[in-house]
């Protein structure tokens, strides 16, 4: 990808938070299927407005729900990156920072705003990310092991820093290898969990073997939407 797309490719990482809980179709489970199943680009278009709409009601609902909120940060981030739409990848970053701001202990919101600073750092460099966009490599860093540190023993958090690791900088094999490893025994109490820790189990083999530029080719196609780049 190129210009704009790679801009905001790092929104794509929020989709990571998506979770899959019980009963009717969810936010959640719509992003889900949009960023790790659908391959037709028009198609994830229609479930991400669809999912956005489900936030924007719960919203209007209730302005404080957080899932909702979440949601809708998510869902703005992925039409950002699948549109190329900067206005719409600067108001996902803000709402990912406001939601952080009123629930500090979110780790879902800590990983969403990493993967924004650390894909933007890895498709432009750091000069460019941080001019264009304010994004930062360091910024990313600190709110990735934020999500770590809250985000408990499931396999997301260990899986998505493990990608997003080795997709900023392919020679961080070291870092990116533990975190694949212990995604592998953690805990996949939702169907993300479960996507992601294949993912980390997919990326292993490179990594072990100290190709990081294998790795970090494989994990820009385990990121949501890869299979549409």
């Amino acid at each position: 990808m190129r210009g704009a797309a790679r801009l905001i490719l790092g929104l794509a990482v929020a989709g990571f938070i998506a979770t899959a809980p019980a009963g009717a179709a969810t936010s959640r489970e719509i992003l889900t299927n949009a960023a790790f199943v659908t391959q037709d680009k028009a198609q994830a278009l229609a479930q991400i407005d669809s999912a956005l709409q489900l936030s924007l009601a719960a919203l209007a609902r209730d302005p404080h729900d957080r899932e909702a909120q979440l949601q809708q940060a998510i869902a703005i981030g992925y039409r950002a990156k699948l549109k190329h739409g900067f206005a719409d990848a600067k108001e996902a970053r803000r709402l990912m920072e406001v939601l952080i701001a009123q629930d500090p202990n979110n780790a879902e919101a800590h990983a969403a705003l990493a993967g924004w600073h650390l894909d933007a750092v890895a498709q432009l460099g750091n000069f460019v990310a941080r001019t264009m966009l304010g994004a930062k490599k360091d910024d990313g860093l600190a709110e990735l092991d934020t999500a770590l540190r809250l985000g408990g023993n499931r396999a997301l958090f260990p899986a998505m820093a493990a990608l997003t690791r080795i997709q900023v900088d392919r020679g961080d094999v070291v870092a990116a290898r533990a975190l694949a490893a212990r995604a592998t025994t953690a805990e996949t109490p939702t169907v993300v969990d479960r996507v992601l820790q294949k993912a980390a189990a997919t990326l292993l083999p490179p990594l072990r073997q100290n190709d990081g530029r294998t790795a970090q080719a494989m994990a820009e196609r385990l990121l949501p939407f890869g299979r549409l780049n």
